[in-house]
């Protein structure tokens, strides 16, 4: 905190923060930045609202007053929030089908569900449950990026081959459809996609400071501009059009369908978030200093209640665009300010610029801005790292791909907590057996076959919090490990000791099965130890009377000790 500022404001307004420790140095690189960020994001917004099934226009309204309350509330120095691809399609996979088909309410209810998710981001933030977005885990979403990925590039297909197709998340009647209007493709359409596209790889790998985005908005138009392609036979090149010149109108949204837009307006404000604090901690990190997510989720609530004001749409920080704005010098959020400052600019002057500008070259931005969101890379790691994780994402992927984006989300996260009450229902536990080359050292007989057990003495460590849901399962667990030993030494069993030190929670049902297995034990003149318990682990046992039970020789609080009570 700065010196002279008031704790309070500091918290709750963190522009007042970096505004009283201002550098004159860092005017320079924030205004580059600003200023680059906007040449991305003003080709970028409309593209994304175009993806949404918005006019284009809506796109630069969701690029600047949201960009001016994260300026002012938010505590990350580059991240560059505006429209995305992936709340755009979650948008229009969710909210356009309770317009009907009726553009004007399909825009109300937009504008609303952007009211909606700033209010839950904003409670959120304000609760302090920054923590629930941890309910996505890093399967999940990969699985499910990966596929709306797939179905955000199949949705510009339409846009691309210059024909009308169906609306749908299904990527397998989209391809099909298309393919069965072969005869209907607009050549030159796909020309200018493909042109696009490839001008947009190419400056991507030789040139990844260049403003990719303008430079095909500059040449599409211009193109269309000078050729008339929007005029050519019977179907021309289909253009952007007019774009209302001037700022957005100051207007609450009417909330439409509220009920019917909760459960999008959730998925929406979560995704919204994680992808946010993702790339927000990222940069951090570089840049030495940490994020509060907190504070994050009143940021970006309040930037999606100013989105719904002025006639926007959902918003949050985006990958690549703040990835630029960092590259491109930001020292502080007032970068994102200057962007919106040129957006205005935009909206005030430049919309005439756009009228011909072709849908097929923003369908070209939308394709190649999601193309990283199938993340090969990062289903390859899940495979060679964990199994079920790698399982988790292609369930989230195909759930996606079959069924659409909310149910895919939802299989995702009820998979990912099945797999959670799995786990802990079914803990790890090794059986230990003594180093020969260092006395005193126990260590897992399976990892360590070198490692020497005791006849008559099973040494199990325990890896997880002992409690209802596992104590039958443990039970059984020492039940077969028992017969193996005998099995392998040919000597009865004469004590058992559980070390505990992995165990940070036992419960009551947990304690009383050990009580029981103590009982069990004495009946067959078998000694139980509990070992290396802690401090809360040892409470619990002293409060239902097991610690006396037992008997402190029963409870070392080392290993070796442990052997040395049954010797």
């Amino acid at each position: 905190m700065e010196r002279g500022v008031n704790p309070f404001f500091s918290r709750w307004l963190p522009s007042v923060s970096w505004l009283a420790a201002y550098q004159r140095e860092d005017l320079r690189g924030d205004v580059s930045a600003g200023a680059t960020t906007a040449v991305m994001l003003i080709p970028q917004g409309m593209a994304y609202a175009m993806l949404a099934g918005l006019p284009p226009v809506v796109g630069l309204y969701a690029s600047m007053i949201p960009l001016v309350l994260y300026g002012l509330l938010g505590s990350s120095r580059q991240l560059a929030v505006g429209p995305v691809a992936m709340d755009s399609i979650l948008v229009a996979q969710g909210v356009a089908p309770l317009a009907g088909g009726d553009p004007e309410l399909y825009l109300a209810l937009a504008t609303a569900s952007a009211a909606i998710v700033g209010a839950l981001q904003l409670g959120m933030g304000v609760m302090r449950l920054g923590f629930l977005v941890q309910m996505l885990s890093n399967p999940v979403v990969t699985g499910f990026a990966s596929a709306a990925a797939l179905i955000i590039g199949f949705s510009q297909l339409s846009q691309v081959l210059g024909v009308s197709l169906p609306r749908s998340s299904n990527i397998f009647e989209i391809g099909s459809g298309a393919l069965s209007r072969y005869g209907e493709w607009h050549w030159p359409t796909i020309g200018i996609a493909i042109g696009a596209f490839l001008l947009l790889v190419g400056l991507k790998r030789w040139r990844p400071n260049f403003p990719r985005a303008l430079a095909v908005v500059v040449l599409g138009t211009g193109l269309v501009f000078a050729l008339r392609l929007d005029e050519m036979g019977d179907q021309g090149v289909n253009i952007v059009g007019a774009i209302p010149a001037g700022l957005p109108e100051f207007q609450f949204p009417e909330l439409h369908s509220i009920v019917e837009l909760v459960p999008i307006s959730v998925t929406i404000a979560l995704i919204g978030f994680l992808e946010a604090i993702s790339v927000g901690k990222a940069l951090a990190k570089n840049h030495g200093y940490r994020l509060d997510p907190n504070r994050e989720l009143i940021a970006l609530g309040s930037s999606n209640l100013g989105a719904s004001l002025f006639g926007g749409y959902p918003v949050t920080g985006g990958f690549s665009r703040s990835a630029v704005n960092d590259q491109a010098g930001a020292r502080t959020p007032l970068a994102g300010l200057v962007t919106a400052a040129l957006v205005a600019c935009a909206l005030l002057f430049l919309t005439p610029l756009f009228f011909f500008l072709p849908k097929a070259a923003l369908a070209a931005i939308i394709m190649s801005a999601v193309f990283g969101l199938v993340d090969i890379a990062e289903l390859r790691r899940l495979w060679n790292v964990k199994r079920l994780d790698f399982g988790l994402a292609m369930l989230t992927f195909l759930a996606t791909l079959s069924f659409g984006i909310q149910i895919g989300i939802g299989v995702g996260v009820l998979a990912s907590m099945s797999a959670i009450v799995w786990d802990s229902a079914r803990p790890h536990f090794a059986v230990l057996g003594e180093l020969p080359d260092e006395p005193g050292v126990y260590r897992n007989i399976r990892r360590y076959p070198e490692a020497i057990t005791t006849p008559g003495l099973l040494l199990v460590r325990v890896d997880a919090p002992f409690h209802f849901a596992n104590a039958d399962y443990l039970r059984g667990v020492l039940h077969k490990e028992e017969a193996k030993h005998e099995e392998k030494h040919e000597t009865p069993l004469r004590a058992v000791v559980l070390d505990l030190s992995g165990v940070n929670q036992l419960d009551s049902s947990a304690a009383t099965a050990l009580e029981e297995l103590l009982e069990a034990y004495r009946a067959r003149d078998v000694e139980l130890i509990l070992a290396q318990a802690k401090g809360p682990v040892r409470d619990v046992l002293e409060g239902v009377g097991l610690k006396e039970k037992l008997g402190s020789e029963s409870m070392p609080l080392t290993l070796p000790h442990a052997i040395r009570a049954i010797a």
